[in-house]
């Protein structure tokens, strides 16, 4: 098939890995970058003074160096003392690194818009601190949350093209291999950031259905939803 002066079916192949590659790192960076951000909002939440500062000091640093440092830093700063990470490696551990920071902090503001009588009413029915904590008090946090991880994660998918410098293998990285041969980078770069609208764009949309369906009081899990069903149904038949 031709394309803006492209015959873009010999590339198919390359495209179809530069798809795959983006996902696989997004997908990893991504679920690290939350495992790594709920712990630094647990870090930044607590009374201890010494953890609060250095769950601190590391929000401030990994966000106010820009990515591509840290990408250099693990993929050709490390080698100069003898530790060597493959491309997906380093490039999958910069963007956690990263997006650990932002995503903790919107987490950290999602803990802290939970009122403290939500706290005193779950401590009042009888629940423990660890079970006002998962019952009450995370949940609405992830809802708070929800917004903010889904922008970081649509970001996150388009900040996979810096990993072109470490030639991670991703979309961006397939491009500017058929530009090489080409020699038509403005068709090229049109087509590949088509393609990463078509990444971003349903993935943004998803995330603002989700929104939504959850403001209108829906539970996040189908055991939830099957209580809650059950509720409504008896609720519905007292009222007869």
């Amino acid at each position: 098939m031709t394309l803006l002066g492209v015959d873009w079916s010999q590339y198919y192949g390359g495209i179809g890995l530069g798809l795959l590659r983006t996902v696989e790192f997004t997908a990893v960076s991504y679920v690290g970058a939350i495992l790594l951000g709920a712990v630094v909002a647990i870090g930044r939440t607590q009374k201890i003074a010494a953890v609060r500062r250095l769950a601190g000091a590391y929000v401030e640093v990994v966000k106010n160096v820009p990515l591509l440092t840290w990408i250099f830093v693990l993929y050709f700063g490390l080698p100069s003392v003898g530790i060597r990470l493959s491309g997906f490696i380093a490039g999958s551990l910069a963007l956690i690194l990263f997006y650990g920071s932002y995503i903790g902090e919107v987490f950290r503001g999602g803990l802290q818009g939970v009122g403290a009588g939500q706290r005193e009413a779950a401590h009042s029915m009888g629940l423990s601190s660890w079970q006002g904590y998962r019952y009450v008090v995370l949940p609405q946090a992830l809802r708070l949350a929800l917004a903010g991880t889904g922008t970081m994660l649509v970001d996150l998918i388009k900040a996979t093209s810096l990993l072109v410098t470490i030639a991670g293998r991703e979309l961006m990285t397939q491009g500017q291999v058929i530009t090489s041969v080409t020699f038509k980078a403005l068709q090229v770069y049109l087509v590949i950031g088509a393609l990463y609208f078509l990444l971003c764009y349903p993935t943004s949309q998803s995330v603002l259905w989700l929104e939504r369906h959850l403001g209108r009081g829906q539970p996040l899990s189908l055991k939830r939803r099957h209580w809650l069903a059950i509720a409504r149904a008896l609720q519905s038949n007292g009222t007869r």
